[in-house]
């Protein structure tokens, strides 16, 4: 089981895990649903106190990854394979994206 903590702006608003089976969870901190001035990360991933689940990579966290030759070298530099969209994210989203999400690993 891998996880991050999910920052928008900088500030914590919940953990994205990837399970030992491959599938993926997302969780939105008590504080984060409960504060009416909060918005959702993502239409697709809606505000609430029930864990969102996927099979695969959501479709919000896989469209941060980098593509192309981009991909190819962010792989090669930091040795990450290049079907691991996890271990992809962790490298490229933690810091300078494009957007207020970054995430930090666990």
């Amino acid at each position: 089981m891998r996880q991050v903590k999910v920052l928008f702006k900088n500030e914590e608003a919940g953990i994205l895990t990837q399970h030992d089976d491959g599938s993926f969870t997302f969780s939105y901190n008590d504080n984060w649903v409960t504060d009416s001035t909060k918005k959702a990360i993502s239409l697709s991933l809606p505000k609430t106190k029930k864990e969102h689940y996927s099979k695969i990579l959501f479709p919000f966290f896989y469209n941060m990854l980098p593509e192309g030759s981009n991909k190819q070298i962010v792989c090669k530099q930091h040795r990450i394979d290049k079907d691991d969209s996890f271990g992809l994210l962790i490298i490229t989203a933690k810091e300078d994206n494009i957007g207020a999400i970054n995430v930090q690993k666990i």
